[in-house]
């Protein structure tokens, strides 16, 4: 589409000052961080927990001398407990997102924390003894857990978007995202303490449970923004049409953030679901009394905390100066986050720990910018869809194929390669993320207009 092409909607007039905050709006971002916290405890629990429930489920792989195919059968099949919940995630999250241009948001959201709380309760419930069937009972949870955070995905953020300004936007989605490595961390202390205590991995999932049920309830209680208040014009409720789509795929800056952010999501998924079983391979012995799995998940909080807030800020500090920051913050951190890899594999532990420092730090720096990028380039209207349609892509080709594929090497070779394979995905991240600079301020310009009439 050229910028001819491009018409102005009619319904759309100028309203909001330049740095507004809607009344109600810091009470929301407060609910949905805590919200989100959940979410990623529940996902990282999992992932926690795995080497146990494997241990379980498929006691023939932990035989003395078990043959390669036995160990990564069994591998791959727990990686695919990680992606059933990504498959339904991401499949149903276009349709949330077609819904939330419709239907109360907050209502939504309400609706998809409870249901994910219940079915992550329902993962860690004793449905059979027969270990396939206990197998499938699991996998049938994860999906319906995919389901609910599918709901939350898409629209949380566009609810953010409509509640501050572009120039505030991007250091807001910082706080909002810094519950990925809280939450991933605390999900990983969480699955380690309950694991090994007299409990068992299973209540590592019912702990979950009440919190998310109070906090599903509260979302009944809030109110919608109008979509673009914050942007400073009002536009309509209005279906979503097949020219939209179209729009989005002639967005480069839609299109090559969302292949980076492909990339990123492989590689974050790959390593955060089998960094428990890698350091077990490395033998990583305990800092004292914590263990390895908890210095994990404190290092996750420590550098996925600086560097989400950081990276958010900086996008937003470097914006008068560089027109295309965002991806210019995101592309470098990644682009120094690939030698990071490699430096954390084949130094030895507890000196590698600095590496997986810094290997954490990178990779989250760009969470903020990148989202702030989705939100900017896109039209109120359909921003809600735009993000689902970004949740689809990244998860069908990120980390859904990750677990498996990476459980899949790991067992017919050894951990290191399938890790080598994340730190590739990790540098062509960041060249299609450097790539997009040249692009975001003219999207940017042209997202609130960005529309066929």
């Amino acid at each position: 589409m050229t910028v001819e092409a491009i018409t102005t909607t009619p319904a759309l007039t100028a309203t909001a000052p330049e740095k507004q905050v809607l009344p109600g709006a810091r009470l929301a971002l407060t609910l949905l961080v805590a919200i989100n916290l959940f979410n990623y405890i529940d996902r990282q629990v999992l992932a926690a927990v795995e080497p146990e429930i494997r241990r379980e489920l498929f006691p023939e792989s932990f035989a003395p001398g078990a043959d390669k195919a036995v160990v990564a059968q069994a591998k791959s099949m727990m990686g695919w407990l990680s992606a059933a919940f990504l498959i339904t995630y991401m499949l149903t999250a276009p349709i949330f997102g077609l819904l939330a241009e419709r239907l109360s948001r907050w209502l939504l959201i309400g609706i998809g924390v409870i249901l994910w709380s219940i079915a992550s309760g329902g993962s860690g419930w004793h449905w059979t003894d027969n270990l396939a069937l206990a197998y499938w009972c699991m996998f049938a949870t994860r999906c319906l857990v995919g389901v609910g955070e599918a709901v939350y995905g898409p629209v949380a953020p566009t609810v953010i978007s409509d509640l501050f300004s572009i120039q505030q936007r991007g250091r807001v989605m910082a706080w909002f995202y810094l519950a990925i490595p809280v939450g991933g961390a605390l999900g990983y202390t969480l699955g380690e303490s309950v694991a090994h205590s007299a409990l068992g991995w299973r209540w590592a999932f019912f702990l979950v449970v009440p919190p998310g049920l109070l906090l599903g309830l509260w979302c009944f209680l809030m109110r919608d923004p109008s979509a673009g208040a914050a942007d400073g014009i009002v536009t309509p409720p209005r279906k979503v049409n097949w020219s939209d789509y179209r729009t989005l795929l002639q967005t480069p800056s839609y299109i090559l953030n969302t292949l980076g952010m492909t990339a990123m999501t492989f590689a974050i998924g790959g390593l955060a679901y089998w960094m428990a079983d890698y350091l077990e391979y490395r033998q990583v012995q305990p800092l004292g009394n914590i263990g390895p799995r908890t210095v994990f998940g404190g290092i996750t909080v420590l550098a996925g905390f600086s560097a989400t807030l950081l990276g958010g800020l900086a996008g937003d500090w470097l914006r008068p100066k560089f027109s295309g920051s965002y991806f210019l913050v995101s592309g470098t951190a990644m682009m120094l986050g690939f030698p990071m890899i490699f430096l954390m594999i084949y130094t030895p532990f507890p000196l590698a720990w600095v590496w997986v420092f810094f290997a954490v730090f990178c990779l989250f720096f760009n969470t903020g910018p990148t989202n702030t990028i989705l939100a900017n380039v896109t039209h109120p209207s359909i921003r809600a869809t735009a993000f689902a349609i970004n949740i689809l892509i990244i998860h069908l080709f990120g980390d859904v194929a990750s677990p498996p594929l990476m459980g899949y090497i790991a067992g017919y070779y050894n951990p290191d390669v399938s890790f080598i394979v994340v730190s590739v995905m990790v540098l062509i991240g960041g060249l299609f993320w450097l790539w997009g600079s040249r692009y975001l301020e003219r999207d940017t310009a042209l997202a609130p207009t960005r529309l066929q009439s």
